[in-house]
């Protein structure tokens, strides 16, 4: 049977080091790895618009010299038709050597990976999971900070809705000495299920409103957009989409060390002036996606080694 990847717990913390190893091997030299996809072909079945996500595991399936087929929205297949994700993940199956799906439904990549032949990676599952973006983001920690361990990490925005939250918590639960500092409105704060699971693990939180409350206990500050998409009225989405927006003078109030993250797309979270600020690895933490993405299709096709 093959392996999937449909939430960051699939992954042992060791075969998490492992992966992040090779991630580094190619960084350094992407050359030796050019040709080792030769004739695998990655389909990339987007049911959702995504930018940096489709197009990091098409070149990352191209930097290893395989070949890259699928549809960016669920209009230009035959999904339109009607075709459930079962039927497509089984004819896709018949072309590719392993599959990368977006879809706005939670669970729809499971039920991909549960009538696949071939591995099926979650590329984001409406607001569940989003595995591939909490490896890029544990990979943009470790070669930063140069561990995964020890550290404060402030999350702001939509807690609520935010998939790349959610999958990151649950990885970064599995290391120590890992405090969390949510900073969110009280209609966007982290779900319940997500608390009540760093109770019974006996992991530090918080929970704060103002940003600048916490802003110089941070080792890590991760920014996240007001997703308009996850809202069911407009009026609620215009209400909160500018609650945080992450500015010049309140960088001043952070650590000569913190480092910036975010998953983008951005919005106007984080004003464009600080993007020139080093503590910023954003644009940085998305070429470390590439890497994860390469190595992650390495070892699903089992050519890691």
């Amino acid at each position: 049977m093959p392996r999937h990847l449909m939430n960051p717990l699939d992954f042992s913390v060791e075969e998490l080091d492992r992966l992040f190893s090779l991630a580094a091997n190619i960084e350094k030299e992407p050359e030796r790895y050019a040709h080792i996809c030769d004739g695998k072909k990655l389909a990339t079945c987007f049911y959702e618009p995504s930018t940096r996500t489709r197009l990091s595991f098409e070149a990352a399936m191209l930097n290893l010299g395989g070949n890259v087929l699928g549809f960016s929205d669920a209009g230009s297949s035959s999904a339109a038709k009607g075709e459930s994700v079962s039927d497509t993940i089984r004819v896709i199956s018949c072309y590719a050597d392993i599959c990368a799906i977006r879809h706005p439904k939670e669970g729809a990549a499971y039920v991909a990976a549960s009538k696949s032949s071939i591995p099926v990676i979650n590329a984001g599952d409406g607001g569940h999971q989003h595995p591939t973006q909490t490896l890029t983001d544990l990979l943009t920690i470790k070669s930063l900070k140069g561990d995964l361990n020890n550290f404060t990490i402030g999350m702001c925005g939509d807690l609520k809705f935010g998939r790349t939250v959610h999958s990151l918590i649950n990885a970064l639960s599995r290391y120590s000495g890992i405090k969390f500092i949510f900073i969110s409105p009280v209609e966007l704060k982290v779900p319940d299920y997500i608390t009540e699971m760093l109770k019974d693990k006996g992991i530090t939180y918080e929970e704060v409103e103002k940003l600048e409350d916490v802003m110089p206990d941070l080792d890590i500050l991760y920014m996240t957009r007001v997703q308009r998409e996850r809202f069911f009225n407009e009026e609620d989405y215009v209400r909160l989409k500018n609650f945080y927006i992450l500015t010049k003078e309140k960088m001043e109030l952070a650590k000569p060390d913190m480092l910036v993250l975010h998953p983008l797309p951005r919005v106007n979270e984080i004003s464009v002036e600080v993007d020139d600020d080093p503590r910023a690895v954003y644009f940085k933490q998305a070429q470390y996606g590439v890497y994860v993405r390469m190595a992650l299709i390495m070892t699903l096709l089992g050519l890691a080694d």
